[in-house]
């Protein structure tokens, strides 16, 4: 089992900047790989980027826009979002979740946190 929360959501202006953090605890939390996701209010949940245990990233590319960066601490169990340049179009609810696999399908990530508001106004 592992367990997920996200921390670091919040309100902020068009063209600022946070900082997710999704703390992990439970076992081998290092042989995951670890998805941000997001989901605004009427929308399907989409995939953001993801990061294999060894710092490997992959990122939705059309959405992110070079704007976002996912980085891990596997000695701290957290993964990191860092969101920059922020947009309204960014506000979601951002989750965390694991998976075994490397893959930006949300049927393929077995854990999931509770979620995180990240609000952006213009």
């Amino acid at each position: 089992q592992v367990q997920l929360v996200e921390s670091g959501g919040g309100l902020v202006q068009a063209g600022g900047s946070l900082r997710l953090s999704c703390a992990a605890s439970g076992r081998s939390f290092s042989n995951y790989v670890v998805g941000w996701f997001r989901q605004a209010p009427g929308k399907e949940r989409e995939f953001v980027a993801s990061i294999t245990w060894d710092g490997g990233t992959t990122y939705n590319v059309d959405s992110v826009k070079g704007r976002f960066t996912i980085s891990r601490d596997n000695a701290k169990n957290t993964v990191y979002l860092q969101m920059n340049s922020l947009e309204p179009e960014d506000t979601a609810v951002y989750y965390c979740a694991a998976s075994t696999v490397v893959t930006s399908l949300r049927d393929y990530y077995d854990y999931w946190g509770q979620g995180t508001q990240v609000t952006v106004s213009s």
